[in-house]
């Protein structure tokens, strides 16, 4: 998707090899008009496969599944990283992440997943694919079959892809992050254009 990758060129921040900030349009402030895109091409690519609801994680991965599920005709619903009072009777699953260093046991109330639902997973990265296997944990918890897993920045050049693949579910990435060596994004696309 062009329009995200001249956004994370123009705008993302490479802290390291291992970490690109994307704060100024991602996971603090949020581009609206960017978001709408990012949700409608999801729609585009997933339009074939009867989605009924879209499933996330608090709270980066929030808006472009609001944008998606407005595009689809569904409803979303979020995976909570703490307890709220008034969750009582939820799916459970434990979530390492890399980012923050810390596990958190994300939730979803029993009574908005069903077995009968067909489920489109979307997140804002992909990297250990950690978040995805926990958001897929609790999807199969309730019986629900997963259509996809729709991500907004993919970095490649680890793990989490292969993962999930290996499981059998397609991964669809709209920005492919090959390197971030030398603070500098390198594209999936682009690897090979300078060799």
């Amino acid at each position: 998707m062009l329009l995200l990758q001249e956004k994370i060129k123009n705008e993302g921040k490479v802290l390291s090899n291992y970490v690109l900030k994307v704060d100024s349009f991602l996971n603090h402030q949020i581009d609206p008009e960017l978001m709408r895109e990012i949700g409608k091409e999801f729609a585009r690519r997933f339009a074939a496969e009867k989605i009924t609801k879209i499933v996330t994680i608090e709270s980066s991965g929030i808006a472009p599944a609001v944008m998606t599920a407005l595009e689809m005709g569904v409803k979303v619903v979020f995976a909570r990283k703490r307890k709220s009072l008034t969750l009582h009777d939820a799916y459970t699953a434990n979530v390492y992440s890399f980012t923050k260093q810390e596990t958190n046991e994300i939730s979803v109330a029993k009574e908005h997943l069903h077995s009968s639902d067909r489920v489109l997973i979307i997140d804002d990265f992909l990297a250990n694919g950690q978040a995805a296997l926990g958001l897929i944990e609790l999807v199969q918890q309730a019986g629900a079959s997963i259509a996809g897993i729709g991500i907004v920045i993919e970095k490649s050049f680890q793990e989490g892809r292969s993962l999930l693949e290996k499981d059998g579910f397609r991964v669809e990435s709209l920005a492919e992050v090959a390197s971030l060596t030398n603070e500098k994004v390198t594209f999936k696309e682009e690897e090979g254009a300078f060799v």
